[in-house]
């Protein structure tokens, strides 16, 4: 599963090879050269595809709709000889002296995937399996979400993957074991909630007594949907929902029972007080690798901190000044301690209030899509909603989050809100979260990337955490540039948001490199930020289980920020944010060395543009 949802990611350039020096390389020769190699990575994300039933999915096709993803040693070793291989044959086939830009870029994505993935693969034991959205929410999420329902063979196939599931949740079970046996355990929080989450899939009917339970609900409104559509009658319904059922309680419960059993025997193994990576066996090294491949830079654990020690310091400078404009008498840690309890800025902890954080963000998102083509010259076609994350993975304070539509725009994109504790999502931090989640942040940069045309389609699909992430954070900064934010409290929600994700930086590296404890993490970031304590705990604890991910929001922004400087600088009176925007974003979502390679060459285009005939 290497899509938007992936999370290993590349950062080291290839070294492209000299052609020949007694060969001139004319325009039709590149222009063919080029045009091989799309047609040939073309072909080889098809194949990878194959080796992907969720990717398929995920993209709206429905080839082996009746499988999941295999789980397994097995797998992730038949992926790497297989993306070995591929890279092999490119380099063999393909001489990029003779390539366009475009193709250049292609070709050192390509293969700089392959050194992310032996780089991952020296650490196969390390990462945690049922953590926060691990395996055993995310793939009832997948079914729920994106297994869509037209006709009866839908259906069908529906039922043959709950059968998948249970053997994916097997499988998973058994990589858990695996680590566990070399030393590697989540902290005993994440064992906790994980039993809980497990729980919650297999609570109510067909399990037991109550309401239904999220699949059998959803495989009943979408057995429902086909009958009163006339796409199945009442005997084939009946049929339908009986073979669900039958999958959910002798497939799918004994697997998940199996998963809280070994959770609950497994937890006393755990260290009663959460630790970094570092002190897991090869501890420092992964921390190292997961730096880099998250980031896709070579920055160091030491220089992460740092940075982010200094950006905390700047953007507080920042508080201040709204601080003083809004009329606050007192310091700004009780500025942030106003802001996280004042019922000013709290919704009602209700359905009533739930319903008014969605319709304040589409008021936001609707009024920012007016103003995007004086920014952006590419604007994306798919559709977004705003929804509340479903009630089995809820989690009070959760951070919200985006899922990608398909590429034929059958699908849209989703920002998701974590809405159970209210009091954890204040009105003056959403005018920014919804210009990340929505437009001008995910929505607009992943929509754009799978509707581009001219490039291989690895490059619309493939996502790379820094960049996606760094453009998330980006827009929010950057719609303060567009004239919004104009409340100052919502402003203050923006610095609030930027500050979060400076925290991030030192936070996480602070766990992972310099032994913090769980309780020094929230208070460096009770004493940093104004974002409510629920959430503050629960992003802690989201940096324990998912160790580097955190950095690359900040670190994606600032090189964003630094290539914007960098051409308004060389360019002057010629830099257009449009020009500038359909750059970064025209070319899909890069590792940060190659988006640089690309905005510098685009820089010289500008600056010397080739004359016409």
């Amino acid at each position: 599963m290497r899509l938007m949802f992936m999370v290993a990611v590349a950062a080291l350039a290839v070294a492209c090879s000299p052609s020949a020096k007694t060969e001139a390389i004319t325009p039709e020769i590149v222009a063919k050269a080029s045009a091989d190699l799309t047609a040939y990575l073309d072909a080889e994300f098809e194949e990878e595809l194959e080796l992907s039933p969720i990717s398929l999915t995920f993209l709206g096709r429905k080839e082996q709709y009746d499988k999941l993803d295999e789980m397994t040693d097995a797998a992730l070793d038949r992926d790497l000889d297989w993306r070995r291989t591929s890279v092999a044959e490119m380099k063999a086939k393909f001489d990029p002296a003779k390539l366009d830009e475009e193709s250049k870029t292609s070709f050192e994505t390509w293969a700089l995937q392959l050194d992310m993935d032996e780089k991952a693969a020296q650490f196969r034991r390390q990462p945690y399996v049922f953590v926060k959205d691990g395996p055993h929410v995310f793939l009832p999420n997948f079914m729920i979400n994106f297994h869509r329902v037209d006709e009866k063979a839908d259906m069908e196939a529906y039922v043959a993957r709950l059968s998948a599931l249970a053997t994916a949740m097997d499988q998973s079970l058994g990589n858990a074991k695996l680590a566990a046996a070399d030393g590697n355990r989540a902290p005993r929080f994440s064992y906790d909630q994980a039993i809980q989450e497990a729980k919650n899939v297999i609570t109510g009917a067909p399990f037991g007594s109550g309401k239904d339970s999220p699949l059998f609900a959803d495989a009943k409104a979408k057995i429902k949907a086909l009958q009163d559509g006339g796409k199945v009658t009442a005997e084939e319904a009946k049929a339908l929902t009986d073979g669900a059922a039958a999958a959910l309680t002798g497939k799918v419960k004994p697997a998940y029972e199996q998963v809280i059993a070994w959770l609950e025997s497994d937890k006393a193994n755990t260290p009663a007080e959460a630790k970094g990576v570092a002190t897991l066996k090869d501890g420092v090294n992964y921390y190292n690798a997961q730096l880099e491949i998250q980031t896709t830079t070579k920055l160091t654990a030491d220089e992460i901190h740092e940075i982010g020690v200094k950006e905390v310091a700047r953007i507080q400078g920042e508080m201040e000044k709204i601080k003083e404009q809004v009329g606050f008498k007192g310091d700004l840690k009780a500025f942030f301690a106003l802001m996280r309890t004042s019922p000013k800025f709290q919704l009602p902890n209700n359905d009533a209030g739930r319903a008014q954080y969605i319709k304040m963000s589409e008021d936001y998102l609707g009024t920012m899509q007016a103003k995007l083509p004086e920014y952006f010259g590419i604007l994306p076609k798919a559709g977004l909603v705003v929804k509340r994350v479903e009630a089995f993975r809820e989690e009070p304070g959760g951070a919200q989050h985006y899922f990608p539509g398909t590429p034929d725009g059958s699908r849209s994109g989703i920002f998701y809100a974590h809405l159970s504790d209210m009091k954890a999502m204040p009105t003056y931090t959403l005018e920014a979260i919804a210009y990340h989640e929505g437009v001008p942040g995910h929505h607009l940069q992943i929509s754009i990337a799978q509707e581009l045309k001219g490039i291989p389609q690895f490059r619309t699909q493939y996502g790379y955490t820094a960049y996606q992430e760094g453009w998330g954070l980006y827009s929010e900064a950057l719609s303060k540039d567009m004239g919004f934010y104009t409340d100052p409290y919502s402003d203050f929600g923006r610095l609030s948001a930027e500050i979060w994700r400076a925290v991030r930086l030192v936070v996480d590296t602070g766990i992972h490199s310099k032994g913090w404890t769980e309780e020094q993490a929230v208070q460096y970031f009770l004493d940093n930020s104004a974002v409510a304590d629920g959430a503050v705990r629960s992003e802690v604890r989201r940096y324990f289980v998912w160790p580097g991910q955190a950095t690359c929001y900040k670190i994606g922004m600032l090189k964003i920020q630094e290539l914007r400087g960098l051409a308004q600088q060389e360019l002057g009176d010629k830099f257009d944010f449009r020009a500038f925007h359909d750059t970064v974003l025209g070319g899909g979502a890069l590792p940060l060395s190659v988006l640089e390679t690309r905005v510098k060459r685009w820089i010289e285009t500008v600056k010397t543009p080739v004359a016409a005939g």
